[in-house]
């Protein structure tokens, strides 16, 4: 397929803890977004890690997520703006269908979720990558928006809800921490929506390239490290 638009199209990675305002944020942007999170593997999958000292699937942690299939779909959609791409049911654990995304010609794409700064070097490296932020907050009222929203849609359990919300709370600082480790930039919603128009505007100059150059991007192959 040929891209509608001649230009690459580069990834703004959007991270930050579960509840931080992440869905919410991208699409005020008004930009297309690979919902990072449809990329959880399934409940079955015997690679799952359990939370320390529980029974409880650890859905925080970056091995219950496929990231070498995360970025594949990234590649995609920054060479041939289109890729395939799993809905994941995250009440049941599993994968119900796929779905095709298509950037258009758009300049840029958000590509948002819990794991987005676990693929910056990856991006990076790749030169696919416009800027990586790291959305943060407030612990309790990241705490209260995740367990809202979480009751709303029956996520999981009522009793596993409040155990991981409560853990997450108290870890929420150094979530935010390893995320901008990784090289997210860490920031409110308003300074994210600035950066993100900012990229914006750089991508759609008329010189304008993506990553770092005019490197092109390679196919991962299932192992990519």
């Amino acid at each position: 397929m040929t891209h509608p638009n001649p230009r690459p199209t580069p990834v703004l990675l959007l991270s930050g803890p579960s509840g931080s305002g992440k869905s919410s944020l991208a699409a005020r942007t008004g930009l297309p977004v690979l919902r990072l999170d449809d990329f959880y593997k399934e409940g079955d999958d015997p690679t799952l890690p359990l939370v320390p000292d529980s029974d409880d699937i650890d859905w925080d942690a970056p091995g219950s997520w496929d990231e070498d299939a995360a970025v594949a779909a990234v590649l995609d959609l920054y060479g041939s703006g289109r890729t395939d791409v799993p809905v994941y049911d995250i009440a049941t654990s599993s994968r119900t269908g796929t779905t095709t995304l298509d950037v258009g010609a758009a300049p840029a794409f958000l590509a948002e979720g819990v794991f987005a700064a676990e693929i910056v070097a990856r991006c990076r490296e790749l030169g696919v990558l416009s800027d990586a932020l790291c959305l943060r907050g407030r612990p309790w009222t990241t705490f209260r928006r995740r367990l809202a929203r979480d009751l709303r849609e029956a996520r999981k359990s009522v009793p596993f809800l409040l155990r991981r919300g409560w853990r997450l709370m108290r870890l929420e600082p150094g979530i935010v921490a390893h995320q901008v480790g990784l090289g997210a930039h860490p920031c409110g919603a308003p300074e994210a929506l600035d950066r993100i128009a900012a990229a914006i505007a750089a991508a759609s100059a008329p010189d304008a390239t993506a990553g770092t150059g005019t490197r092109t991007a390679a196919r991962p192959g299932r192992g990519l490290a």
